[in-house]
């Protein structure tokens, strides 16, 4: 089995907006899906690591566009190991066309991504050891020579001045398997952010998030956004108790 994992999906036309493109959110959960697929078949997914009460969690995303998918494109994305540590690991992910035909976006690179992956215990919710699993199986999969061309998500600074956008509840749909609110709604609550006005005149070039603390069904959600450059947006959300959950990082072209 190689080391990088390759799998095809289908910009399905209710999952993309507007413009006939797909949506940013339903291309982070293919990644995610593909992350997924990847790790179990190499014996180091959620459906072995349920079993001893151990579960990944996403920490950062990074996605970064050329252009996104158009409705009915088929698509490919390749993911692959790219580091891992005791605590965290590295993923990268490639959106590359899925057909032969250059009318049907064969050949062409849609674009990359980054991420970074805890394990935690599902009953204390701490982070646990991933080379403990298997005696560090996943150390036979990591892929260094594989070319991931953009740059790795950094800290996102806000200052204290930012203004509180918008204050949203959470409810059933926004839970996942691991209990808590899921990674990707933050993504589209902060994409949200911006009027459908806004986005006949821009797109998005990059979107990145880093996971601070969980939010649970029933929490109250608080969205702050700043301007920090021209096409620039930074963005954090707050949960019920002031705790942060999350902040990212938004460019548009």
């Amino acid at each position: 089995m190689d080391k990088v994992g390759r799998y095809e999906f289908m910009a399905e036309p209710f999952h993309c907006d507007f413009s006939g493109r797909l949506f940013m959110g339903h291309l982070g959960n293919h990644m995610l899906n593909a992350a997924d697929f990847h790790s179990t078949d190499r014996g180091f997914g959620m459906k072995r690591l349920m079993t001893i009460h151990r579960s990944w969690v996403l920490s950062r995303l990074a996605i970064e566009m050329n252009e996104m998918p158009q409705q009915y494109t088929k698509f490919n994305v390749e993911t692959w190991v790219e580091s891992a540590m005791r605590y965290f690991t590295s993923r990268n992910f490639a959106v590359v066309g899925a057909s032969p035909d250059p009318s049907q976006g064969g050949g062409m690179v849609y674009g990359y991504g980054r991420s970074i992956w805890a394990m935690i215990d599902t009953e204390t919710r701490q982070p646990t050891d991933i080379l403990s699993i298997d005696d560090g199986a996943i150390n036979h999969w990591i892929e260094k020579e594989k070319e991931c061309p953009i740059d790795k998500g950094g800290r996102v600074k806000m200052s204290d001045s930012a203004g509180l956008v918008r204050t949203i509840d959470t409810f059933y749909n926004d839970v996942d398997i691991n209990g808590h609110i899921n990674s990707v709604k933050y993504i589209e609550h902060v994409l949200d952010l911006w009027p459908l006005e806004w986005y006949k005149e821009h797109s998005i070039k990059r979107f990145e998030i880093a996971y601070v603390a969980e939010a649970h069904a029933g929490d109250r959600l608080s969205l702050y956004r700043e301007q920090t450059a021209a096409g620039e947006y930074c963005t954090r959300i707050v949960r019920t108790d002031g705790t942060e959950c999350c902040r990212s990082k938004v460019s548009f072209r």
